[in-house]
């Protein structure tokens, strides 16, 4: 990898919130963080934003931190918790107020409401909280009500606008805000505020997020300059999209990260796909991860968004199973395989593994099929038994088990000299017994070559099965 230029003064975050498991949405965005920041030679912070009480749960943090490790994605510095800095954010909304850039407001939502019917009047695009209780005293009695603490917009300014690094300019008129709440009535900041100050307490230079926060960006950069604080370059990635191109629903993806781990995907196959929703390097689809790290960049980020596509995410992850080693996959394998590792030797489940994994898009399907090779069929496919079963196949069938029977040498070349050497007594082409073994074996006609898996299931259980396959075949009508 060619030496990449250095800028430790590059700092990103990830900045999810616990109140649910981590989606692929958010990981891509981390992603993105992530590359950006080793790209630049820069720093990849996390950040968790755990200020909403009611729905913030440990559980989240966790599963949020687990998906990251499992990723691959590590941080540079301690992880800051937004709830631990409560004390810090309200000592700033404080200072807003004493500066005369925030105030108290006693208005209650029913208040806000008749006032903008009877006084203020509707607009049709645009009706928000009129700035009341910023121009008046307020009494004695209503020091001891309730209140929120509300932003006061500027009133020197006509927009807001910011070069989006992926979007370019993006302006908005100030006109179209109210005095936004920075805190609730129960005292806790909101959610803008936080942002706000803990992006300057961690020196964050980029904020690399989707496209669903840009609403939010406005009355951000607004607080930036309240305090003071350097505003961060802003670059607004695209939402990925569902096949419809709506927005990814739960039937479009899984809900969570780790259920890709759990339905047989690789770490590296999944952060490959998800830079190439939405970021190109020419034509190319496969890469390592230090090619990611060489060649990532925000301009070639794209504007629209990308389609969320199983298919191709599936061809991506048997790409990179067939470049894994046999024994790196048994090791991931090894848990859900107990009954096969215990029956078969190390080099029988190598072996398996590496005819497998040249037709499987999921370690998953792996699993399952030497699960199904060990266990046995429990059923025949119906679709297999109609095309490759017909009335001469028991007579086939019986043949081949009486070989078998008298077989001392039961290894894969010795088989497959046998079992063509009977196809040519019995005047039949290989398939017409070939495409029996494996529906014995399987329980379908496909699978990897037979005479590997007869070898491979012994002889004593693969005469069994072939007994089990005749007596089915004996006892279904034909005609």
């Amino acid at each position: 990898m060619k030496n990449l230029k250095k800028d430790a003064s590059v700092r990103v975050r990830f900045a999810p919130s616990p109140t649910g498991y981590l989606h692929i949405g958010n990981l891509r965005a981390a992603i993105f963080n992530w590359l950006f920041a080793r790209h630049n030679g820069g720093v990849f912070l996390v950040r968790v934003e755990d200020t909403d009480k009611e729905r913030s749960k440990k559980e989240y943090t966790e599963y949020m931190l687990e998906s990251l490790q499992w990723m691959g994605i590590d941080y540079d510095e301690s992880i800051v918790m937004q709830s631990e800095r409560v004390d810090v954010h309200r000592e700033m909304i404080e200072r807003l107020i004493k500066e005369g850039k925030a105030y108290r407001c006693y208005c209650t939502d029913e208040a806000i409401e008749k006032r903008k019917r009877e006084e203020v009047g509707y607009d049709d695009l645009y009706s928000g909280y009129d700035g009341f209780c910023a121009e008046r005293g307020i009494t004695q009695e209503e020091k001891s009500a309730p209140f929120v603490v509300r932003f006061k917009l500027p009133k020197d300014r006509q927009t807001v606008k910011f070069h989006d690094l992926i979007r370019g300019e993006i302006v908005f008129e100030l006109n179209q805000f109210d005095d936004f709440i920075i805190a609730r009535s129960d005292g806790s900041p909101m959610y803008n505020l936080v942002v706000a100050i803990d992006d300057q307490f961690m020196n964050i230079t980029h904020v690399i997020r989707g496209e669903d926060h840009i609403s939010n960006t406005p009355r951000q950069i607004l607080l930036y300059e309240a305090f003071g604080f350097n505003v961060p370059q802003f670059a607004h990635v695209p939402l990925i999209l569902g096949p419809s191109g709506d927005k990814l629903s739960k039937r479009d993806a899984a809900v969570s990260v780790l259920e890709y781990r759990d339905a047989g995907y690789l770490p590296d196959a999944l952060f490959n796909y998800l830079v190439r929703l939405g970021w190109s390097h020419g034509d190319q689809e496969v890469f390592t991860k230090d090619e990611l790290i060489q060649y990532f960049d925000l301009d070639h980020v794209g504007k629209k968004g990308a389609i969320f596509d199983i298919d191709k995410l599936q061809w991506l992850n048997g790409v990179y199973i067939r470049e894994m080693a046999a024994e790196k996959i048994a090791a991931i394998i090894e848990k859900d395989c107990k009954d096969v590792l215990l029956s078969w030797n190390e080099k029988q489940i190598l072996k398996l593994i590496d005819l497998y994994k040249e037709r499987s898009k999921t370690l998953k399907e792996i699993v399952d099929a030497l699960v199904l090779l060990h266990n046995g069929p429990k059923e025949y496919d119906q679709k297999a038994v109609e095309k490759w079963i017909n009335e001469k196949t028991a007579e086939y069938v019986q043949a081949l088990i009486e070989r078998l029977q008298k077989e001392d040498d039961f290894t894969h070349d010795h088989l497959a000299a046998m079992v063509k050497a009977l196809c040519k007594d019995l005047s039949i082409k290989l398939v017409a017994l070939a495409q029996p073994i494996r529906i014995a074996l399987v329980g379908s006609s496909a699978s990897p070559g037979i005479f590997d898996l007869l070898e491979i299931v012994g002889k004593e259980e693969s005469i069994k099965r072939l007994v089990r396959l005749f007596d089915y075949i004996k006892g279904i009508n034909l005609e």
